[in-house]
């Protein structure tokens, strides 16, 4: 059965540093999207690049230690997109597409809007933009995972203080009204939520306090994806017996069709 990871990295070279690769060697899995590479080409060793065999594609950001996104993948894939026809954020490096027969796989970095005013409304200016593209994906009829850090928690039991964000960047209602759209309007599937519907699943925490010791987190990575793959998930498990970076890996199998 396909296994599809989805991590942000919060830089390769550190979760590298944090045994990311020597975890992933042990995972066999199909397919593994990463955000947050933080490197661009010239920092990217054969090990970061094809590491145990996969193939590897990559959007990097024109802006150093910045973004960045990738998939590795068991077999090279029919056809890569590196970006999604938005120069503003192609520029960031937020988005690879692979196609494999009729499954597409996508890597996204949504803008995360929590430094200031200015990154939250370039974050609604990339809403604005990925919505009618994720409704111009779902209607060429494939299927697709789109695996990543969407940077928002979609309902108050996916996060901990939900009181307490209500006025904040990742949990604003313009956000939350917006992942609502595209599960309710264009027809995609929470795969994550779907198999389990347990409240303190979450797969980012706070380097401040003792957010990750005491579990008072936010879940803001996700598998969206078209309902007939969605279908198709059997287990889904956030790993956290390691850390290799601010969040945690979210793994979740597929039965074959």
């Amino acid at each position: 059965m396909p296994k599809i990871i989805s991590a942000n990295l919060n830089g390769i070279r550190s979760a590298s540093s944090k045994g990311f690769f020597t975890w992933l060697a042990r995972q066999d899995a199909d397919f593994v999207c990463v955000q947050e590479l933080k490197a661009q080409a010239p920092d990217m060793t054969p090990e970061f690049l094809n590491p145990g065999g996969y193939h590897g594609h990559f959007h990097y950001a024109e802006k150093k230690g910045y973004s960045g996104t990738g998939i590795y993948s068991r077999l090279e894939p029919d056809r890569v997109v590196i970006g999604f026809g938005a120069p503003e954020f192609d520029r960031e490096g937020r988005y690879v597409r692979c196609d494999f027969g009729n499954l597409t796989v996508i890597s996204v970095y949504c803008p995360s809007g929590s430094s200031g005013p200015e990154r939250q409304e370039a974050k609604f200016r990339f809403m604005d933009l990925f919505l009618p593209h994720l409704q111009l994906l779902h209607a060429e009829g494939r299927e697709v995972v789109i695996c990543g850090d969407w940077n928002i928690a979609h309902k108050e039991i996916d996060l901990k203080n939900w009181k307490g964000n209500k006025k904040n960047s990742g949990f604003l209602p313009e956000e939350r009204e917006w992942m609502t759209r595209i599960f309710d309007e264009v027809g995609y599937v929470d795969v994550h939520r779907g198999l389990d519907p347990r409240e303190e699943q979450y797969t980012w925490w706070s380097n401040r306090g003792q957010a990750y010791a005491k579990n008072v987190g936010w879940r803001i990575d996700y598998h969206v994806a078209t309902p007939g793959i969605a279908a198709r998930a059997t287990s889904v498990a956030v790993y956290k017996e390691e850390k290799f970076s601010d969040h945690a890996p979210l793994i979740i199998d597929y039965a074959h069709e």
